[in-house]
């Protein structure tokens, strides 16, 4: 049945709660899935109404960067007019940052932006822990009645459908859910609304009319998708992402998440597929070989990627799509257990020949004679030419020829080899993934795809993405050798992760896809999990290490250890004692920290006391990593903008210089510097540029002019003038 077309957001608000009732438990997608201008519409209304009660499950609400003090937020502003276009700003988390949220609404998230709402009281109180897996099920169980997707839409033919593009996540899971109960007596709403902007992603992922109780589609309502700005990948983060290249397999799976350090690990699986003599170089020069080369030949290798690798990565994100324009992302899967066994096993290959046939037969696949089913099966994965039939038993080749299928006469066989096949096999798929979330570029490059090229990208439900229950054999074959990276906050030296929460339980991000990717890493014959950490972090002017004896929270457990890398190395923790576990770790901690770990877990029993930490890893210092990159810095190796940025000049200067003055601001000592380097004498006409930039160029209030000089200041003390 087709749903109303509505082309009002009022209007669509007041069908839905004449469906509902006044008690509305909404879900709405993660990142760009979130119909912006529907979610706060629907806001407004029951803000202004204390009769309705609403409560909004959700995830990843994307803001536009503002800054917290003056200077960041003269930085910031005009670079988010420039790069957020309309982008609509969500009301809720206007409200839930000034704690104005009305007492008739409730905002429960399952993953924040990270760091986005530490310290907010309702956010913390309200947060539900839980795997990604797993929300459909607590959505469930809260009564959720309302389902609020951005769509895209599209016509051919006459026949329009729709697509749940880039959040197909959790939507393909629950909807069929809210069907079932719907018809148990529990009024629900699928609501759409048609956004453009979005790349129409189809197969899964599309949707007929009816999917949707209500639809608005009203080209006022387009905006400017969330576009996520490139950041700069520092030295740590390129030497992160170097170790982690190597533990690639060719012909294998990956996972990876959008950010600075999956940015460097792509870039670094780049240059080993495209420069392998000087990826072999580097490798070489920095220790890394020496150090973890048993570890690189049994888990992944230094070789170009002939195979190339399979993406099942719950985000799909600019890396992916990179590592695909790379010629690295190129080996396809198909959703038939016997045909993805037969290519792992070269028995067969893409192109199609006689061998594919026989192979098929003597592995059952297919009979002989080939029968109606036999012939459908073919021609889905274009084994058999588009314009061959099938016909009261026979087989009917495209020049009218009409053959008994008969594939063990060999006669018979040649003709249709000669005649009836295709080139290549149809209807492989490069990447599943459960939504995704990137820059501009991204954005633009899904749109501009031909709609073949499109399907490569199977966008899907998560439950299909993050775990292997569905067709566990079939998975098992589509992911050999995967490997899942993901990112951790701190890891004890037993081996547990904390991701997403602080030792205080405020909560930074969220569990997410990461246990479930752990998980199936354990779960896949071949499978493993790699979390990645910088060794050390600054916090208030204070250094420390990430890697501690105990942590009081955990995302994942040490039961569930496997490989962890820093900037200083791997270690590998799959299977090991304990005391190796410890000593493997603390061969990649900093060693300005390596004496008082050492110590605690002496002091716990977990080590030997006379165990020393190998000569080789006892000078894991910043400025022996800077110098061993410096000579492939300088040659143009590792860039901080690999994959290009949306700053301008004047931009990259006052972003470093910025950070800078903030960092040193974090202690009484840098507060002290900046005090005196505001009363030294000050070049204004060099900095004038950055001035103009930040709006400093003509102060006119005392604000300002501090404002000003801390800017002219800041340049100086970074040698940018």
């Amino acid at each position: 049945m087709q749903p109303p077309i509505l082309d009002d957001l009022d209007r669509c608000v007041q069908a839905i709660i004449e469906r509902i009732g006044p008690h509305l438990v909404v879900g709405t997608p993660l990142g760009i899935g979130k119909p912006n201008p529907l979610v706060n519409a629907l806001y407004r209304c029951v803000a202004g109404d204390p009769s309705l009660h609403l409560t909004l499950m959700t995830a990843l609400s994307l803001e536009r960067p503002t800054g917290k003090s003056g200077l960041e937020q003269r930085f910031l502003k005009p670079f988010a007019e420039r790069v957020f276009g309309d982008y609509p700003e969500l009301e809720y988390m206007r409200a839930l940052h000034s704690n104005t949220l009305p007492a008739n609404i409730e905002i429960s998230e399952f993953y924040f932006k990270s760091g986005g709402l530490l310290g907010n009281a309702h956010a913390q109180q309200h947060y539900v822990s839980s795997n990604y897996t797993h929300v459909v099920r607590d959505m469930l169980a809260a009564g959720i009645n309302v389902i609020l997707q951005m769509v895209a839409r599209q016509e051919r033919d006459g026949q329009i459908s729709y697509s749940l593009s880039g959040n197909p996540d959790l939507t393909l899971d629950i909807q069929p859910l809210m069907r079932e109960a719907e018809k148990a007596g529990r009024r629900i709403a699928i609501v759409g609304l048609v956004n453009n902007q979005l790349p129409f992603m189809p197969g899964d992922a599309q949707v007929p009319p009816e999917f949707f109780d209500l639809l608005v589609d009203n080209p006022a309502y387009a905006h400017h998708l969330f576009g996520v700005p490139a950041l700069a990948i520092d030295p740590v983060e390129h030497m992160i992402g170097l170790h982690a290249s190597t533990l690639i397999k060719d012909g294998g799976t990956l996972q990876v998440g959008i950010g600075s350090l999956g940015d460097a690990f792509v870039y670094a699986t780049q240059l080993r597929h495209a420069d392998n003599n000087r990826y072999r170089q580097v490798i070489e020069a920095l220790g890394i070989q020496q150090k973890f080369g048993e570890a690189i030949t049994r888990l992944g290798g230094l070789e170009a990627f002939t195979a190339g690798l399979y993406a099942g990565s719950e985000m799909f994100s600019d890396g992916l799509l990179h590592l695909y324009r790379s010629g690295i992302l190129k080996r396809r899967v198909y959703d038939h257990e016997l045909l993805q066994k037969l290519l792992n096993e070269g028995k067969i290959s893409e192109s199609i020949g006689a061998e594919t046939l026989t192979a098929l037969l003597d592995a059952g696949a297919i009979h002989s004679p080939l029968s109606a089913e036999d012939a459908v099966f073919l021609k889905h994965y274009g084994i058999l030419h588009p314009d061959v039939r099938f016909d009261d038993g026979s087989l009917v080749l495209p020049d009218g020829m009409r053959l008994l299928p008969d594939l063990q006469d060999r006669a018979i066989l040649n003709r249709i080899v000669h005649d009836g096949l295709g080139a290549k096999l149809a209807n492989g798929v490069l990447l599943h993934g459960a939504f995704f979330l990137g820059s501009n570029w991204f954005y633009q490059q899904l749109r501009d795809m031909p709609e073949p090229e499109r399907r490569l990208f199977a966008m899907t439900a998560v439950s299909k993405v993050n775990e292997i229950f569905s067709d566990v054999e079939l998975e098992q074959r589509q992911h050999r050798h995967a490997r899942f990276l993901n990112i951790c906050m701190k890891m004890t030296l037993l081996g547990a992760a904390a991701s997403d929460t602080l030792a205080s339980g405020q909560v930074v991000s969220g569990v997410g896809g990461q246990y479930n990717f752990v998980a199936m890493a354990h779960a896949l014959r071949q499978g493993r999990s790699i979390i990645m950490l910088k060794s050390v972090r600054r916090s208030h002017g204070r250094l420390e290490s990430n890697i501690l004896w105990d942590y009081a929270q955990c995302t994942i457990p040490r039961h569930l250890r496997d490989v962890v890398i820093t900037e200083y190395g791997i270690a590998d923790l799959r299977g090991k004692q304990d005391w190796e576990v410890i000593a493997a770790l603390l061969n990649i901690s900093d060693s300005r920290f390596q004496g008082q770990l050492l110590e605690a877990a002496k002091r716990a029993g977990k080590l030997m006391p006379d165990y020393c930490i190998p000569e080789a890893f006892r000078e894991n210092l910043p400025e022996k990593l800077q110098a061993g990159l410096k000579p492939f810095r300088s040659a143009g190796l590792f860039p901080d903008f690999p994959f290009g940025h949306e700053f301008t000049p004047e931009e990259l200067v006052l972003g470093k210089a910025l950070t800078r003055l903030k960092a040193h601001s974090e202690t009484l000592g840098g507060k002290l510097g900046i005090g005196l380097a505001l009363m030294k004498p000050q070049n204004r006409r060099s900095a004038a540029p950055y001035l103009k930039r930040m709006g400093l160029d003509k102060p006119v209030t005392l604000k300002e002019r501090v404002l000003a000089r801390l800017v002219t200041s800041a340049l100086a003390t970074a040698g940018d003038k």
